[in-house]
């Protein structure tokens, strides 16, 4: 059997043990992963390569921002944050069809830009949004669907993993790609909100509106959004004055978190320890997640699926457009089948050359395809958010998270489209900044 019939029965293997035995997606990739890598290497590789990912993973002091920045937002949950965030939110949009949605992505957009990762975006942001959601009537479809959307914002808004890892790979400056995503960013959340606003359009009943309260009351209302305020104000203002790391910045977020909470008198002992239970059973979660779609990545890359894939574009006869046309359909297709950052680092060496030779710019290219894979963190078979945020959802079937995802895909299309067609969205900010 060839490594490329091998690599496609894997991927067939994992959507069939997905959705049809309903094993966790974590678990999925990760056993999905070894047995394609034990039978292209051997067994004892295949147990060496999980058992280093798996070490790599519970390890890595960068991923500590996960579990950090998620008991930050147990904190504000148990303590009535988020309650008191939304009735905020609901007096001043929920007027609107659809307006506590919009509120929901523009919140992804700053936690997001805060903490830089998917998946504690994608399980703080369900655990603050969604309940507020529900109690409004907001559609399950709609409200799960912008939460794993809004959520991969943290990939393309600053500080970003992925452009990080992108700028060391490639030798770029860090702040110039940090200034590029800040255009593709705003871009891609103004499509998103004006994604619900649509969809509400054509079906009202899944964002209701109320009656508008009067202005003295909306004013009122805002002394309950000024403890997240301040939170997201605190964290924001270290982390940009360079007080603190990104991975810093979720220990300094949870202790502001705590220290506000003590100080207003909104956390018993009792939701404490709810609190710090709820993070380790998400942060467990999210973490299996991770190690599962770096193992079968591994598996993918051994059968040199990617890079296959990668090699036949280069070496095709097409104007600069169609090849970059078809660069970006590999980065959608190989995101979709396995974790983006590890088809990034196997492919970027490849067709980063082949853009600087076409006469593209490293800034606007290295953007382009973040925002491009940001696709890979809500399609199936691994994406990430989507499965994080029906995990912690619980009761809401996959189908309908991602029902909810498929209605915002446009959106992703359209912002790739008009980053092709405008580059200086992305490259304004670090030619004008230097």
């Amino acid at each position: 059997m060839s490594l490329t019939l091998v690599g496609i029965v894997g991927i067939v293997s994992l959507l069939v043990i997905l959705f049809f035995l309903g094993m966790p997606v974590g678990f999925s990739m990760a056993l999905v992963g070894f047995l394609g890598f034990s039978h292209v290497i051997n067994l004892n590789a295949g147990m060496n390569m999980s058992g280093s990912v798996f070490w790599s993973v519970c390890s890595k002091y960068g991923l500590t921002v996960i579990p950090l920045f998620i008991f930050m937002g147990q904190i504000a949950f148990y303590s009535g944050v988020n309650q008191r965030l939304y009735r905020a939110a609901h007096a001043w949009t929920g007027h609107i069809r659809g307006g506590l949605a919009m509120a929901t992505v523009m919140a992804c957009s700053a936690f997001a830009a805060i903490c830089g990762s998917n998946t504690a975006t994608a399980a703080t942001m369900s655990t603050v949004a969604l309940p507020e959601m529900r109690k409004y009537g907001y559609s399950t479809i709609l409200s799960t669907g912008a939460i794993a959307c809004g959520s991969t914002l943290g990939v393309v808004i600053p500080p970003s993993v992925v452009l990080i890892i992108i700028g060391l790979a490639t030798e770029q400056s860090i702040a110039r790609l940090f200034y590029g995503g800040i255009g593709a960013g705003i871009v891609l959340t103004l499509l998103l909100t004006a994604t619900v606003s649509f969809v509400c359009y054509l079906r009202p009943q899944w964002g209701p509106v109320t009656d508008k309260p009067s202005l003295k009351a909306r004013i009122a209302s805002l002394s309950g959004a000024g403890e997240m305020l301040l939170l997201f104000g605190l964290v924001m203002a270290g982390l940009w004055a360079g007080v603190f790391t990104p991975s810093e910045a979720g220990a300094a977020g949870a202790f502001f978190a705590l220290v506000i909470a003590v100080l207003g008198k909104t956390l018993s002992w009792d939701n404490f320890k709810k609190a710090i239970l709820d993070t380790l059973r998400i942060s467990c979660m999210v973490i299996m997640l991770i190690a599962g779609a770096m193992i079968f990545g591994r598996f993918l890359a051994v059968t040199r699926i990617p890079f296959d894939l990668a090699s036949g574009v280069a070496a095709l006869e097409l104007p600069s457009w169609a090849i970059m046309g078809t660069i970006c359909l590999i980065y959608i297709l190989g995101g979709a089948i396995m974790d983006a950052l590890a088809l990034l680092l196997i492919t970027i060496p490849i067709f980063f050359p082949l853009a600087l030779q076409m006469g593209y710019d490293p800034v606007w290219f290295a953007v382009t395809i973040t925002v491009v894979t940001t696709l890979g963190a809500v399609t199936p078979p691994v994406g990430a958010t989507t499965y994080v945020v029906a995990g912690v959802a619980g009761d809401i079937p996959l189908k309908d998270v991602f029902k909810g995802v498929a209605l915002f895909l446009p959106a992703y299309t359209l912002t790739i489209l008009l980053l092709i067609l405008f580059p200086a969205l992305v490259t304004f900010l670090p030619g004008f900044l230097g």
